[in-house]
C-alpha cells in the first residue's frame, strides 16, 4: 500500500470511528434509559417494591432481559430510519462510485468450502453453480476452488472424491477445482481452514469462505474482491445471507422472517458496528495475510468447557483482526448471498446445542482476552446472550412462581428480609401497571416486524412478498408460530447451557436437510417440557386463577410442543401456504441465476447405484484408479502387518465386517485399494463381491472371466 493510499485509509478510519462512537452512545442512552424506566414501573408492580430478595432477583433478571430485547428493538429502528433516508453514507459501498469500483482489477482469490459429513452430491452441486456463475461473468481466471473435507466416514469421503472428479470433468475444471481431505481432524472447522491456509494460503490474496449450504452470485463475489482491493485496511468483509430453499413449514417461516426482518436488523447492525463488525464464518471474504498473522486460535486454558479448542471461531477471529488494527465490515448492500436453514425444529435445536457451547466459550475470551476492542467484546457478549437469555427467562419464571406462592400461601410479611425501620412495609398491587409493562415489552418484540412491512411498502418490495395483504397475513402467521416456538426454545436452550457449563459430552454431526420429524421422536424429545408445563399450570390454578391465566402463554406452547414440532416439519402445509401466496420471498418470484443453476444441478442425481461408495470404490475400475491416485503408499513395516489381514477379510467377507476406522485405513492405502479390487473381481460365484459386480452391470460375470478384469475402464 503506497503512502497516499495509507493516508486516505487512516482518514476514513478516523471518520467512521467518530461516527460509530456517537451511534453507539446514542444506542446506549436509548437502551439504558428505556430499561431504567421499565425497571421503575416493575418496582411499583411488585407487591413489596423490591423489598425482598426474591423481588430484587426479579428486578435484576428483568433488567437483563429487557435490555437484551431493547437492543434488538433500537437496532431495527436504526435500520428503518437509515433505509428511509437512502442508506448509510458511511458504508463501504457508499464510499465508491460504481464506475470506479467496476474498473478495479481483481486479485487471486480462493473460494473454499469446508465440509463434514454433508449430503455430498447436493452440496457440491451448489459449488458447481457458483463456479458456473463466475465462468459466465468472465472473471473465473482470478478464482480457484477448494473443497476442504473433514469427513471421517469412508462412504462419505469416497463419494466426495468421486463427485469432485466428476465435476472437474463436467466443468473442465482440472487445475482450478481442488479436493483435500484432512487425515487428522483437529479444532473443527477453524482447524480445517487453518490447515488450508498454512499449505496454500500464500498462493492467494483473499479467500471467500462458503458453508456447505452457501451460495454466492458471481457479481457479489467480484464486488467483494473489488471492495477489498480499494479498502486495504479491511481484513474481513461479511455479507448478510438470506435463507432460501425452504420446503417444510418450519423452514419457510424461517426464510420469510429472515428475508423480511433482516433487511432492517442487518442495516441497523452494520450502522452501529461499522468497522468493528462480527464475522459469521461463511459468505464472507478474508484478507489472507493478516488473518494468518493475527487470527490463529490458541486452545483455551481454563477448566471444563473453557479448556481446549475454540468451537465457535468466527467472532473470535473478527476480534483478533480488530485487535491487529484491521477493520471488519458487515455490508448488507451486497445482495445475492444465500444459505439454508434446518428443515425442522428438532434439527435447529440440535444445531443450537452445538452453537451454544461455542458461544458460551466466548465468556472466557470476553473476560480474559487482551487488548480486544470494546465493540468486539460486546459482539462476544451478544453471542453469549443469544443462549444465556433462555435460562435467565426460565429463572425469571421460577422467581415469579415463588413470589406468587409467597403472596398466596404464606401470610403477609410486613417486615420482609432487607427491610429496616419501625414502620411496616405494606404490599401493594397495581394490575394496570403490570398490564402496561407487559404490553410495552411485547411492543419491543413486534413493532420492528411491522416496521419491516412498512419498509417493504415504502421501497416497493411488498409485491415481491405476495402483495401488502398477503405480506401482513404472512407476518401474522410468523408471529403465531414464533410465539409457539419461544417457550420450546427457552427450555431447550436452558438445558443446553446447563449441559455446556457442566461440560457434558456432545456428538458433532452433519446437518439433516430433508427428513421430517416423526411423532415418536417429537414426543420423546418434548415430553419433559410438556410435563413441566402441565404441572406448572396445574399448580398455578391451585394458587390463583389470575396467576394461571398469566402462565398460559408459556405453558400452552410447551404442552403443544410435540404436535407443533411434527406439523412444522411437514412439507405439505408449507407448500400449501406458498400456493396461497403466503410466506413468499422475492427470490421465489424473481429468479436469481445462481439459484436456478443450483436447483437444476440438484434436480438430477449422481450416477445412481445400488452400491455404497465403498463398494463402488472397490468394483468400479475407473473409480478404483481415481481413489488409488488420491491415496498414499502407507504399507511400511508394522502397517503392512495390519493392512494385509484387513484387505483379506474385506475381500472375502465384504466391508460390513470391518469398522469405519479399519475401512479408512484400507482406502487410504494405494496398494490395499489395488489388491481389494483384484480380489473382488476374482471372487467366486455367489460371493459378496460377485453379487455386487452383478448388480453393477449385467455383463459383470463376463468381465469377471477376463484375465485382467480390473483393468477394464468402466
Amino acid at each position: 500500500m503506497d503512502n497516499s493510499a495509507a493516508t486516505k485509509a487512516r482518514r476514513r478510519s478516523g471518520s467512521w470511528r467518530r461516527v460509530a462512537t456517537f451511534r453507539r452512545l446514542l444506542l446506549t442512552v436509548f437502551v439504558v434509559g428505556q430499561t431504567l424506566v421499565a425497571c421503575y414501573f416493575l418496582l411499583w408492580v411488585l407487591p413489596y417494591h423490591g423489598g425482598t430478595l426474591v423481588e430484587l432477583g426479579l428486578l435484576v433478571l428483568f433488567a437483563l432481559l429487557y435490555m437484551w430485547i431493547a437492543v434488538g428493538f433500537w437496532t431495527g429502528l436504526f435500520g428503518f430510519v437509515l433505509r428511509l433516508i437512502g442508506g448509510d453514507r458511511y458504508s463501504l459501498l457508499k464510499r465508491h462510485a460504481g464506475a470506479a469500483l467496476e474498473a478495479t482489477p481483481l486479485a487471486p482469490t480462493a473460494i473454499i468450502m469446508p465440509v463434514y459429513h454433508e449430503p455430498v452430491y447436493w452440496t457440491l452441486c451448489g459449488l458447481k453453480a457458483v463456479y458456473q456463475d463466475l465462468e459466465r461473468s468472465g472473471h473465473l481466471d482470478q478464482f480457484e476452488f477448494h473443497i476442504l473435507s473433514d469427513s471421517r466416514d469412508p462412504n462419505v469421503w469416497l463419494e466426495e472424491q468421486a463427485i469432485w472428479y466428476q465435476l472437474c470433468q463436467e466443468l473442465g475444471a482440472e487445475g482450478r477445482l481442488f479436493y483435500r481431505r484432512r487425515r487428522v481432524n483437529l479444532n473443527f472447522k477453524s482447524g480445517n481452514v487453518a490447515d488450508f491456509l498454512r499449505r496454500w494460503g500464500r498462493r492467494y490474496r483473499y479467500t471467500v469462505v462458503l458453508d456447505a449450504d452457501s451460495l454466492l452470485s458471481a457479481d457479489t463475489i467480484v464486488r467483494m474482491v473489488q471492495l477489498m482491493e480499494r479498502e486495504p485496511n479491511v481484513g474481513i468483509l461479511q455479507t448478510a445471507p438470506s435463507i432460501i430453499n425452504g420446503e417444510s413449514l418450519f423452514a419457510r417461516v424461517q426464510q420469510f422472517s429472515n428475508r423480511l426482518y433482516s433487511t432492517l436488523f442487518a442495516s441497523g447492525l452494520a450502522a452501529i458496528q461499522m468497522g468493528d463488525a462480527a464475522f459469521w464464518g461463511h459468505n464472507a471474504i478474508i484478507r489472507i495475510k493478516p488473518f494468518m498473522d493475527h487470527c490463529g486460535l490458541r486452545k483455551l486454558r481454563g477448566f471444563g468447557l473453557f479448556r481446549g479448542p475454540i468451537m465457535s471461531h468466527d467472532f473470535v477471529e473478527a476480534a483478533y483482526m480488530g485487535r491487529a488494527g484491521y477493520e471488519v465490515w458487515l455490508e448488507p448492500g451486497l445482495g445475492n448471498s444465500f444459505e439454508e436453514s434446518p428443515p425442522t425444529l428438532s434439527d435447529e435445536l440440535a444445531r443450537d446445542n452445538r452453537w451454544s457451547r461455542g458461544n458460551l466459550q466466548h465468556l472466557w475470551i470476553l473476560l480474559f482476552g487482551r487488548r480486544l476492542r470494546l465493540a468486539h467484546r460486546m459482539a462476544l457478549l451478544n453471542g453469549v446472550m443469544a443462549y444465556m437469555a433462555s435460562p435467565l427467562w426460565l429463572a425469571f419464571l421460577i422467581l415469579t412462581t415463588v413470589e406468587a406462592v409467597q403472596m398466596t400461601v404464606a401470610s403477609i410479611d410486613y417486615f420482609p428480609e432487607g427491610h429496616q425501620g419501625l414502620f411496616p412495609l405494606w404490599p401493594e398491587w397495581r394490575p394496570e401497571w403490570a398490564l402496561g409493562l407487559a404490553l410495552s415489552t411485547l411492543s419491543l418484540l413486534f413493532i420492528p416486524k411491522f416496521l419491516a412491512v412498512l419498509d417493504a411498502v415504502i421501497h416497493g418490495a411488498a409485491r415481491q412478498f405476495g402483495g401488502v395483504l398477503r405480506l401482513l397475513a404472512s407476518v401474522l402467521v410468523e408471529i403465531v408460530i414464533s410465539v409457539l416456538l419461544a417457550p420450546i426454545r427457552m427450555m431447550a436452550h436452558s438445558r443446553y447451557v446447563i449441559g455446556a457449563l457442566l461440560n457434558l459430552s456432545l456428538t458433532w454431526a452433519g446437518q439433516n436437510r430433508t427428513q421430517e420429524t416423526a411423532w415418536r421422536d417429537a414426543f420423546v424429545t418434548q415430553f419433559p417440557g410438556m410435563v413441566v408445563a402441565a404441572g406448572w399450570s396445574a399448580f398455578a390454578w391451585s394458587l390463583d386463577p389470575m396467576f394461571f391465566l398469566w402462565s398460559l402463554p408459556v405453558a400452552i406452547p410447551l404442552i403443544l410442543a410435540a404436535p407443533t414440532s411434527v406439523l412444522l416439519s411437514r412439507v405439505g402445509p408449507g407448500q400449501a401456504l406458498r400456493k396461497w401466496g403466503m410466506l413468499l420471498i422475492p427470490e421465489e418470484r424473481v429468479p436469481v441465476q445462481v439459484l436456478e443453476d443450483a436447483r437444476a444441478a440438484r434436480s438430477g442425481s449422481a450416477n445412481a447405484s445400488m452400491l455404497t461408495a465403498v463398494e463402488e470404490a472397490v468394483v468400479r475400475p475407473r473409480l478404483n484408479r481415481l481413489h488409488q491416485a488420491l491415496a498414499r503408499n502407507v504399507r511400511l513395516a508394522k502397517r503392512a502387518e495390519l493392512l494385509g489381514p484387513l484387505v483379506e477379510r474385506c475381500g472375502t467377507e465384504g466391508p460390513g465386517r470391518l469398522s469405519r476406522s479399519e475401512l479408512s485405513q484400507i482406502f487410504r492405502d494405494r496398494q490395499s485399494l489395488r489388491e481389494l479390487h483384484q480380489l473382488a473381481w476374482q471372487a467366486p460365484p455367489d460371493s459378496f463381491w460377485d453379487r455386487r459386480i452383478t448388480m453393477l452391470s449385467r455383463k459383470g460375470r463376463k468381465r469377471r472371466k477376463r484375465s485382467a478384469p480390473w483393468t477394464d475402464a468402466n
